[in-house]
């Protein structure tokens, strides 16, 4: 399996903008024959928690619909990162368009302290990519969260894709502890970043 992890600078708030730039980064994917791309945390608008509530859509909406034929036509596997809606409040989301599948949300569980006057903990039905039962998602904070890795391990991840928004100083932590989490476990791990106003 070829996995691509893309690295952006999203327009705050403009999603269609975005969506624009990540086909790009789509096109590319399935130039060079990846059979899945992770785009970065929030990144159709930006890391953005007091427009969040604003901009947050549902895993249906119709602006998505490329990202699905796209999908469909390559057998690509496309995440990208929104605000979801929910009846309890707003969730930092990553929308997973596998080929011909009804589209599926991870929604981050492990919050900031920062991030909870704005958002929702994630009630997810998987913890995993789809239907790559070895391959474990995680949005940014959830890195810091001991819990988080533990428990994809211990339900059989080989792999642990993270999708983050941080700055330079942000990255070097982060990528200090996914070098922890792969020595500890053994896991491939692999990180989509963006250039955000806060580290998430």
């Amino acid at each position: 399996m070829k996995i691509c992890v893309a690295q952006t600078r999203p327009v705050t708030g403009d999603i269609q903008r975005n969506i624009e730039a990540h086909k790009k980064l789509i096109d590319l994917a399935v130039l060079m024959k990846a059979n899945t791309i992770i785009f970065p945390e929030l990144s159709l608008t930006g890391y953005e928690p007091t427009l969040a509530k604003t901009l947050a859509t549902h895993p249906e909406d119709s602006r998505f619909k490329d990202f699905q034929k796209t999908s469909d036509a390559h057998q690509l596997t496309i995440g990208v990162g929104v605000p979801i809606k929910h009846k309890a409040g707003t969730c930092i989301s990553m929308v997973l368009f596998q080929p011909n599948q009804e589209r599926k949300t991870y929604s981050k569980k492990y919050l900031h302290a920062d991030e909870e006057p704005y958002f929702i903990p994630g009630q997810n039905v998987s913890d995993f990519l789809g239907d790559h039962h070895g391959i474990a998602l995680a949005i940014c904070y959830e890195l810091s969260v001991p819990a988080h890795a533990e428990n994809a391990f211990a339900k059989g991840a080989n792999v642990y894709l993270a999708s983050v928004a941080k700055f330079e100083n942000g990255i070097d932590k982060a990528t200090q502890r996914l070098s922890h989490i792969a020595q500890t476990y053994g896991m491939t791990v692999s990180m989509a970043n963006s250039v955000g106003p806060a580290d998430g």
